[in-house]
C-alpha cells in the first residue's frame, strides 16, 4: 500500500496497525522518494501460509500407486 506523508500523518495509528496485522510493508511517498515501514518480525513462512480448502489432504504415498494407464493415450 502506498500513501502520502499527509495521509500517514492523518491515519498513523490505523496504518501502523495494518502493517502489524498484515505484515505487508507500507510505502510512503515524499518528495519523489519512497520510504517503507515494515514490521520488525515477519513470523515464519508456515505462519503466513494461506488455506486451500479444495486441495488434496492425504498421504502422498497414495499418489505413487495411482494407475493412470486407462486414461493415458500415446501421442501420434
Amino acid at each position: 500500500m502506498a500513501v502520502t506523508a499527509s495521509e500517514l500523518r492523518r491515519n498513523v495509528y490505523q496504518l501502523l496497525d495494518e502493517v502489524l496485522t498484515t505484515g505487508a510493508p507500507l510505502e510512503i511517498e515524499r518528495g519523489g522518494q519512497t520510504l517503507y515501514i515494515i514490521p520488525g518480525h515477519f513470523g515464519s513462512k508456515v505462519d503466513r501460509l494461506e488455506s486451500h480448502p479444495g486441495a488434496f489432504a492425504g498421504d502422498p504415498e497414495d499418489f505413487v500407486h495411482l494407475d493412470w494407464s486407462g486414461e493415458w493415450e500415446p501421442e501420434s
